[in-house]
């Protein structure tokens, strides 16, 4: 039994999602095109025995005049490119810059040469859909924004020849006659899909419900000015599907009333809607874009675990005992209890899974004000960072955000926040579109260790409706390892007493991306000099053997990244006892390959050994080297997965895992499960398999000094006060 749900990157499962439902959706919809009428009439009865949704519902009419797609291009040339199998679920350890050879946005506009790859969002831990970045609040973003189009690409080589002589139900374009001379750069030399037109079906909360493209050919010349006169047989049949097949959350349903983004499809749809049961609006809307605070939801649909059918194509039910995990039926549910070998099948993990399900109300025990909204099941989590403004800075690492073609942004692995450390602001990336956060530091360090997110806020001055702990879970999480956890498991070590720390975070790529988060550890440990070295071959291989300083002298700090540049940073800390800094290094490469210096500690955040064959290798090499190794999981279950890789790995396993008081409160939504997860919701260390006795070589041990020979007798004139010979030595040692 495995799950990946707390592993995959959030734009892969939501493409997954448009993919499966897009496919179904085009199946569908020939097959009642081409039936009698009755067909259609059959189903329009169907629609109407449908129980009423007392939400709005809008038909999106998006044109695109901006973005074309690339597709179908690897690495290695041209060719068949990303397969759908796996590109679209068969592959767990998938990552977004695994899109990046093959998918890429290029702008169609005049004036404008060359492409915008999709940036990676991270992992996260889990779960959700995408949401736009919008150009100001009130005004309706460009089509280039909208996500739909920019989140489809993945499912368009195919539904792009399906398309082919549809032009003519698509928009009007305007597109320059000499489009694909200013198209120059492209990795590709076949010119890009347009997609002239979106139709898209939402709820006035936001939940994608339904989605149709209307593909032009690579040069734009079908569908020239056609306008939208064509589109209502299309969205007819859109909506159709929307009410039967909902693709969001929830059970199939009929809208109480409908409102149109388009004045034309709108005057073609008054005679057709009614006959669904269904209110269209008198009027159309104004313009086609979202109000302002409008955001899609993160709500997934959920899937089988065992055939991985949609919520939208069967009916799901979780296993009656334990309640875990996601059937479509009894058929696969038998599957899945009687699957070979005995140890994956379900009968195995039942009685498990029911365990860790009783652990979901210690997870949420949070004593944030927001608590119960966030670690609901349907926590829509970009309607939550919308609503506080929280749409920039590393806010974007915990949402769907992306960059359309024009933006200027840094590109990654180049430690864009060096330039506001610069500036001398450390928290200008954790900030929000609102009043600024993060409060300033105390001017007095911690009297005590902080054990949980209230204490640490009442003395950091946040007040519990902050949301600052979703980022602040990673520093927090190391101070708590260096605080509480060594010094329980490694006593001999002594680490509260150390005046400098050395750490390896390994298999690092998205707690680099959030690198100034760990500015929060010079506060937290002001006596301490740390050096942090981020490893992992996830990291961009132009941040390999980066290395800066962030200092603290007095009241004031100051940057020196490797090229010499320096600046002041203010942090309102009194010193104390001398300065102390926070190293940061960068090792692009497996863990098992780096060189250097042994660690004091190694850390590494929602791990997963089992996802990644790197591991296998890292693993014994933290067996050879001893050092103590914490590492967080974002469920119970990922620990038990993350022993039996040990054991395989090294003979040895993992202590028993314990729930992390500075995990995230976010709620990962799995798709396949109910379970709880959350981003470093449980830590554990690595227990290492003991030296074999015999022949098996100890490590080495040093030689205990020599016996110090007794000086002899002083003679009887010797001086008052005159020290005997070899005892200041002796002193010394």
């Amino acid at each position: 039994m495995e799950f990946v749900s707390g592993y995959r990157d959030e734009f892969l499962d939501f493409a997954a999602l448009l993919f499966g439902w897009f496919h179904k959706f085009m199946a569908e919809r020939g097959a009642v095109g081409t039936s009698p009428e009755g067909r259609w009439q059959q189903l329009e009865a169907q629609i109407r025995r449908l129980p009423q949704d007392p939400a709005l519902w809008v038909l999106h009419v998006l044109p695109n005049r901006s973005v074309g797609i690339s597709l179908g291009q690897g690495a290695e040339g041209p060719g068949s490119g990303l397969g759908a199998a796996r590109l679209l679920g068969d592959e767990p350890p998938l990552h977004l810059r695994d899109l990046s050879p093959y998918v890429s946005f290029v702008s169609l506009e005049e004036g404008e040469e060359g492409e915008e790859e999709e940036e990676e969002n991270g992992e996260e831990e889990g779960a959700g859909t995408k949401k736009v970045e919008t150009e100001e609040a009130g005004e309706a973003a460009p089509p280039s924004r909208q996500s739909p189009q920019e989140a489809h690409p993945p499912g368009e080589p195919e539904e792009a020849k399906q398309e082919a002589g549809g032009g003519e139900d698509g928009c009007q374009e305007d597109r320059a006659k000499d489009e694909p001379e200013r198209r120059k750069g492209r990795r590709s030399e076949a010119a890009p899909l347009h997609l002239s037109c979106l139709l898209l079906v939402t709820d006035e909360h936001g939940t994608i419900l339904g989605i149709d493209l209307l593909m032009d050919g690579a040069q734009g010349t079908a569908g020239r000015g056609s306008g939208t006169e064509n589109l209502a047989p299309r969205a007819y049949a859109l909506l159709c599907h929307s009410m039967a097949c909902p693709m969001g959350s929830g059970d199939p349903r009929r809208p109480r009333q409908l409102t149109v983004g388009d004045a034309r499809l709108h005057r073609e749809l008054e005679n057709l809607v009614p006959r669904l049961g269904v209110k269209l609006a008198k009027t159309p809307m104004r313009t086609w874009g979202p109000r302002p605070g409008f955001t899609f939801a993160s709500l997934r649909a959920r899937t089988c675990h065992v055939c991985h059918r949609h919520s939208f194509e069967v009916k799901l039910t979780p296993c009656p005992q334990c309640g875990a995990v996601l059937y479509c039926g009894e058929a696969c549910l038998r599957a899945d209890w009687k699957r070979c070998p005995d140890d994956v099948s379900h009968q195995f993990w039942c009685p498990r899974l029911a365990a860790f399900m009783e652990r979901a109300g210690e997870l949420a025990a949070l004593p944030f004000t927001y608590t119960a909204e966030v670690t609901s099941e349907t926590f829509n989590k970009e309607a939550f960072l919308a609503s506080r403004g929280l749409t920039r800075g590393y806010w974007t690492q915990l949402s769907m955000l992306i960059l359309g073609p024009g933006t200027p942004r840094q590109p990654r692995g180049t430690t864009p926040s060096l330039s506001l450390l610069l500036s001398g602001d450390p928290y200008q990336l954790l900030q929000g579109d609102g009043p600024a956060l993060m409060p300033p530091v105390p001017l007095d360090p911690p009297r005590s260790l902080f054990g949980s997110w209230q204490a640490y806020y009442t003395w950091r001055g946040l007040g519990l409706d902050s949301p600052m702990a979703v980022l602040l879970t990673y520093p927090l999480t190391v101070y708590y390892v260096i605080t509480h956890l060594v010094p329980q498991s490694f006593p001999e070590l002594n680490i509260q007493n150390k005046q400098s720390l050395k750490i390896h975070v390994v298999e690092a790529g998205k707690e680099f991306d959030l690198v100034m988060v760990f500015w929060e550890l010079l506060v937290l440990l002001p006596h301490v000099a740390l050096e942090l070295q981020f490893v992992g071959d996830g990291l961009p291989p132009e941040s390999d053997q980066q290395h800066f300083t962030l200092q603290r002298d007095g009241p004031e700090g100051s940057v020196r990244p490797s090229s010499g540049v320096s600046a002041r940073l203010s942090s309102g800390m009194r010193e104390k006892g001398g300065r102390r800094d926070l190293q940061i290094k960068v090792s692009s490469r497996p863990y098992h390959l780096l060189q250097g210096p042994k660690p004091d500690l190694v850390i590494g955040f929602n791990s997963g050994f089992g996802l990644k064959d790197t591991w296998l290798s890292s693993l014994p090499r933290l067996q050879s080297l001893r050092v103590p190794a914490f590492f967080t999981e974002s469920s119970e279950y990922g620990c038990v997965m993350d022993d039996q890789t040990m054991a395989v790995a090294t003979g040895g396993g993992t202590s028993p895992p314990q729930p992390n008081p500075f995990r995230s409160p976010f709620r990962l939504r799995a798709a396949d499960n109910c379970m709880p997860w959350y981003c470093n919701a449980f830590i554990f260390h690595l227990v290492y398999k003991p030296p074999q006795g015999g022949g098996t070589r100890s490590a080495p041990v040093p030689a205990p000094p020599a016996p110090t020979p007794a000086a002899p007798p002083a003679p009887a004139r010797r001086r008052r006060g005159e020290k005997k010979p070899g005892r200041g030595s002796r002193r010394r040692r």
